[in-house]
């Protein structure tokens, strides 16, 4: 990358990191806020990307998939805000309630005369999958009664982020060894061990900043971003690659588009939710 791309790349993550940092310490709204529009974009790159957009419900398809698509953040940011007082009855019912969008799906297939309407029918439901349910886990992690855990969020971004940013430096400066050539020909083995390292020395510097997790816990999620993160930077890799496109959206100048930033992050949070669940 040339110096003009590095000090547009450089701009944007400033920008970027300050959003993200307002938005997460701002209090338990600011970070649903933050955390709906990053889902919204998300879901609307990916299905900009894979639904057949030369249909007459092409723009009804893809809202339709967006709102499904964040349908568990809302359900999670109900339940996490104590909006509810029986959060059992809540999912119930609202699961009733809301079932018969999810069955929109199908009617709109039978009017948009798609050649292949199972296609689109399937990637809608694996935005919700995909895309949906991980961010909604955010909240699952950020939120345990009254408290509000900023730090572990933000420090797990903060992972993905050096991860990403070792295995680019490192890799670009000595990456010889393939990691997964048919998918990444750019991703290399060295890289990876780099951004592997880079974390391990940013979850010793978050330990002594953030209390919450101790060494050993920062440490494990460490490595659970760099395994899984890594994992889900392959399989947006592949996503893409399936398009024949090079970024799946332009709104981060030099980064690509949210899905692009996030994917990772996506792919860890699962795992890392369900590590910091067992912990509690």
């Amino acid at each position: 990358m040339n110096i003009k791309g590095l000090i547009k790349r450089g701009i944007t993550a400033v920008f970027f990191v300050a959003v993200m940092v307002g938005g997460l310490y701002g209090g338990k709204y600011s970070f649903i806020a933050l955390f709906a529009i990053i889902t919204v974009l998300c879901l609307w790159e990916f299905f900009s990307l894979v639904l057949d957009d030369k249909t007459p419900m092409a723009l009804p398809r893809k809202i339709l998939g967006v709102v499904l698509g964040l349908t568990p953040f809302a359900w999670m940011s109900v339940l996490e805000l104590g909006i509810t007082k029986s959060p059992i009855e809540f999912v119930f019912y609202s699961s009733i309630l809301f079932s018969p969008f999810f069955f929109l799906v199908f009617i709109v297939e039978l009017f948009a005369k798609a050649k292949s309407p199972f296609y689109n029918i399937a990637f809608l439901f694996l935005g919700i999958l995909y895309i949906g349910m991980p961010f909604a886990l955010c909240g699952v992690i950020a939120f345990e009664g009254d408290l509000f855990y900023a730090n572990t969020i933000f420090g797990i971004l903060l992972l993905n982020w050096l991860n990403d940013t070792g295995a680019y430096f490192i890799g670009s400066m000595i990456g010889r060894t393939k990691l997964f050539p048919r998918i990444s020909p750019n991703k290399t083995w060295e890289g990876t061990i780099g951004g592997v390292i880079l974390t391990l020395i940013t979850a010793y510097l978050l330990s002594i900043f953030f209390k919450e997790q101790n060494l050993t816990q920062w440490f494990i999620l460490a490595l659970i971003v760099s395994v899984f993160g890594t994992i889900g930077d392959l399989v947006e890799s592949m996503l893409k690659r399936s398009f024949a496109i090079k970024d799946t959206g332009g709104l981060l100048p030099g980064h690509g588009g949210f899905l692009d930033r996030f994917d990772a992050f996506i792919f860890a949070i699962p795992f890392a939710t369900a590590y910091l669940l067992w912990l509690r």
